[in-house]
């Protein structure tokens, strides 16, 4: 039987499904097929090498066997706000009463109540990328975008020089550190300095206007390596706390993607307005969830103690492939990475545009590079076009989250077989 082909919301037609699930989900049927695939695609862990702590396991169990099935409030369980706000001043020095928190599902829902809350259809909102989704949520919610391509010397990271010239034509700047996808975090300096650009539109601006806000996400930021430090605008510029919402959760510090807790924090009124549109789409975190985080956040050795091994888990996977990368770049093949500083991520570079495979075909587009390095090293990444770059880029984001440390020399040494054998 023939469906009618009924029209929808003008937003529903146009909206462009996640480049980055596309790219998965091929690469997750070349491997149910039997191809020998590294899938580096996906910003998610595998379980089976990066479990949720065992702890927060029990923590759910015992909260389902206690029937805490019912729906939890709409700015979430008050035991997991006052744990979010002790632990954001434990670890962040940051001063927020479990009032100015706000539990979601997740981050996405976050970001999404922030655009919808900050932003009326036609402002517009200006972000770096590549950067993650906010091409998307300019477009839920009908926002102008105004995108500033970045620059690696500057590890990718955006700077006032760049926001400056657009800045009286926003009334957002939705900025992430550690940044997906490259895995590099601001400096100080960078950070202050567009905070400083913030406060000075904003005293610009008059009272009746409505101000430049910042959504400022940091959900990778316990997931630093090394002497790398994060940063957050309230801790340099404490102006910046009227302006700034915060985005975190455990999806990536407790690779805890699946459980769905999120949170944010900020300004009373704008956390007042964010619970309310939560509270209509119903994207609470399950309450049995909230109240185990909760248990496990409150329980400092065992937190502490899961955090440390994340990191070096992380950072040894990381660390191991760009310095293999270094190795073949000084050998001369064409190829680079950004050293990692945060997250998950590896910014990668493959140099190939307009060299010839073996098969005679010469390397044109940023597809062609994706599909060379699938079929002849058996390595998926993503390209920066997923995360709003212009076609032709050569950089790409690999992804360690369902990488095992043990693959990593021969993956390396297919990626040195593929690229060697270009002419």
């Amino acid at each position: 039987m023939e469906t009618k082909d009924f029209k929808v919301s003008g937003m529903a037609e146009t909206l462009i499904g996640s480049e980055i699930i596309k790219l998965g989900g091929e690469v997750n049927r070349m491997i149910s097929e039997g191809s020998p695939v590294q899938n580096m695609t996906i910003g998610d862990f595998d379980p089976n090498i990066f479990p949720i702590p065992e702890e927060l396991t029990e923590e759910i169990i015992a909260a389902y066997r206690s029937h805490k099935t019912n729906y939890p409030p709409a700015d979430g369980m008050r035991e997991l706000r006052q744990s979010v706000s002790d632990f954001l001043w434990k670890y962040g020095s940051l001063s927020y009463p479990a009032d100015n928190v706000l539990i979601a599902g997740g981050a996405r829902p976050i970001i999404y109540s922030i655009f919808q809350t900050l932003v009326d259809p036609g402002e517009k909102v200006i972000f770096p990328v590549p950067s993650w989704n906010n091409n998307h949520y300019c477009h839920l919610t009908r926002a102008q975008q105004i995108r500033i391509e970045t620059k690696p010397e500057n590890n990718f990271m955006p700077l006032r020089s760049e926001i400056e010239p657009y800045i009286s034509e926003v009334v957002m700047v939705a900025l992430c550190s550690p940044l997906n996808p490259t895995g590099t975090v601001f400096s100080r300096k960078q950070l202050e300095d567009i905070c400083d650009l913030v406060l000075e539109e904003n005293a610009r601006r008059g009272p009746d206007q409505k101000p430049v806000y910042l959504m400022y996400d940091q959900i990778y930021w316990m997931l630093t390596f090394g002497n790398t430090e994060h940063v957050d605008p309230v801790s340099l510029r404490p102006a910046m706390k009227d302006y700034t919402v915060f985005v975190d959760g455990i999806s990536k510090s407790l690779a805890a993607t699946g459980v769905r807790v999120g949170w944010s924090f900020g300004p009373a009124k704008v956390i007042k307005n964010m619970r309310a549109i939560l509270g209509h789409i119903g994207a609470w975190a399950p309450k049995a969830e909230q109240i185990a985080t909760a248990n496990f956040m409150n329980n400092t050795e065992n937190f502490e103690r899961f955090i440390g091994q994340m990191k070096q888990k992380v950072s040894n996977r990381l660390f191991s492939l760009h310095e293999g990368i270094q190795t073949m770049q000084k050998d001369g093949l064409p190829i680079q990475s950004i050293q990692p500083e945060g997250a998950i991520y590896l910014s990668v570079k493959f140099t190939i545009m307009g060299k010839q495979t073996p098969k005679g075909q010469t390397i044109q587009t940023t597809n062609d590079i994706f599909s060379y390095m699938l079929e002849n090293a058996g390595f998926a990444v993503v390209p920066f076009t997923a995360f709003g770059n212009d076609p032709g880029t050569e950089w790409f984001r690999v992804s360690v989250g369902t990488c095992k440390e043990e693959d990593i020399p021969g993956l390396l040494e297919n990626m040195r077989k593929a690229l060697g054998a270009l002419n």
